[in-house]
């Protein structure tokens, strides 16, 4: 009894030494750095447009009246950029995944105070992960608050493959009229067989969502297996094989992680054994696909579609391939920015979430643990890969 009281107020005697190091911290004032990305007009005339340079996560009034400098741009390529530059004494980065400051290990070489890096939303893989663990770097995200968004997006880009609704609007602006021409690939979602590479929070709430269009199956790929009963809940089928999985599938959706196990999962090889004619979203990460590979699918008809609204690099250059892919139909294509978890509502949960997560982090309290991807003792997630 003795030693286990020893034990614990030794415990509480270091949490209080480190409470009282982090408010010291704060109390210093810290160097917090955000990329993110432009609004031009639209961020003046919307200020819920949080995310942006100019609304920058509505964070400036709170940081400052404590003290804390804070910079914001959009500015992130290259070692003259506003991100480069001032990585070296910075303290925080806070940059979001849709015009993402690439932190990759030389960088944070070059970050000597760096403490903590956030994601004003879901998905952290713009970080080197591994030398944020090697470097007692945390990592957080605002786990959760893009889910419904993105899921909802990935239901809003299967019907636009599947009722070929692109070319439908495209002949509209023309001014043709050609019915048979859009009902000759126009299919019904009933019936079909729906497939997610990922079953985590979205890729679940895609499948509830999909649930009233009577589809003939729904499956999932992933190396963590649901519970039963939850698989009973979705009606889903787990197929431990990717080959046989998407050989399955009339639809594919991707809802995973990019992380080395799933960088270019989905290339020429794979997209091989694709039934013939089916269609693929990507709401996760552009780099999951081989671009190249996805754009020749489609082409050659292999693939009937291929919709999303991640690229491989972002923004995506003017020659990108999936730009301008189209089927042999002239349809096929169902590519957008990078928006689908940044809708006005999903800006609002992001930037409460970055908010919670500083102000934890300076008043030295626990984080959400759902938010954290690498704490000081290295990965505290299973979603970047089997460890």
């Amino acid at each position: 009894m003795l030693a286990s009281a020893r034990t614990g107020a030794i415990q509480a005697s270091v949490r209080n030494a480190q409470t009282a190091a982090f408010s010291k911290q704060a109390s210093r004032g810290m160097k917090i750095v955000a990329i993110l990305y432009k609004g031009g007009e639209a961020a003046k005339q919307e200020p819920r447009l949080l995310g942006t340079v100019e609304n920058e996560l509505g964070l400036r009034t709170w940081l400052e009246s404590q003290g804390h400098e804070y910079l914001v741009s959009d500015d992130k390529e290259g070692a003259n950029s506003f991100l480069h530059k001032n990585i070296h004494d910075a303290d925080i980065v806070i940059t979001t995944p849709f015009h993402p400051g690439y932190l990759t290990r030389e960088l944070l070489d070059k970050a000597k105070n760096l403490k903590l890096c956030v994601t004003a939303g879901v998905g952290s893989d713009h970080v080197d992960l591994n030398a944020a663990a090697e470097k007692s770097l945390e990592v957080m995200e605002v786990t959760g608050s893009n889910v419904v968004s993105v899921a909802e997006h990935v239901v809003m880009s299967i019907l636009l493959l599947v009722r070929n609704f692109v070319p439908a609007h495209e002949m509209i602006e023309r001014g043709d009229w050609a019915v048979s021409d859009i009902a000759r690939n126009a299919f019904d979602l009933e019936g079909k067989v729906v497939g997610t590479i990922g079953a985590g929070r979205i890729g679940q709430r895609v499948l509830q969502r999909l649930a009233p269009f009577n589809c003939k199956e729904f499956l999932y790929y992933d190396y963590n297996a649901l519970l039963p009963e939850r698989e009973k809940e979705l009606g889903a089928r787990r197929v431990a094989d990717l080959k046989d999985f998407v050989s399955q599938c009339d639809v594919v959706t991707v809802n995973a992680p990019l992380h080395d196990g799933t960088r270019h999962l989905v290339n020429k090889d794979l997209l091989a054994h694709f039934k013939k004619g089916a269609w693929l979203v990507n709401t996760a990460r552009g780099a999951i696909c081989n671009a190249e590979d996805v754009a020749a699918a489609v082409k050659a008809g292999q693939l009937n579609g291929y919709a999303g609204d991640v690229w491989n690099v972002q923004p995506a250059p003017k020659e990108h391939p999936w730009r301008y892919m189209k089927n042999p139909l002239g349809g096929g294509n169902g590519m957008v920015p990078h928006y689908s978890g940044t809708t006005l509502d999903a800006q609002l949960r992001y930037a409460q979430g970055t908010k919670e997560i500083l102000q934890n982090f300076f008043e030295g309290k626990p984080q959400i643990p759902a938010n954290v991807i690498i704490g000081n003792k290295g990965y505290a997630t299973s979603s970047y890969g089997q460890r």
